[in-house]
């Protein structure tokens, strides 16, 4: 188990079309730590987000893209995604609000 801060858990959060519909049920997407917890995952966004309340999370890891440039191949690093559901009563994210 690796030794994160709540703050270094959540890296950035996942905007696509797909992430935006699905904040209307109050999930939310973020790209985490690779090494990162469900449990971890959840103290991350209750202590950044004041007012929320998780209900569940999903995660999944994506490993990394082959590419190429000229006869070199390499690859991309590898990222895991977390699905964030908020419980009925908690209050929705408002860094999500103006978009």
């Amino acid at each position: 188990m690796a030794n994160l801060s709540y703050y270094d858990v959540l890296l950035k959060p996942v905007i696509t079309e797909k992430s935006m519909e699905a904040m209307g049920d109050k999930k939310y997407t973020f790209k985490v730590h690779p090494e990162a917890t469900k449990v971890q995952i959840r103290e991350a966004v209750e202590k950044m987000f004041k007012g929320t309340k998780v209900l569940k999370v999903n995660t999944m890891n994506q490993g990394g893209k082959k590419k190429r440039r000229g006869t070199t191949v390499g690859k991309t690093s590898k990222v895991k995604k977390a699905i964030v559901t908020l419980t009925e009563e908690s209050e929705e994210i408002e860094f999500f609000d103006g978009m």
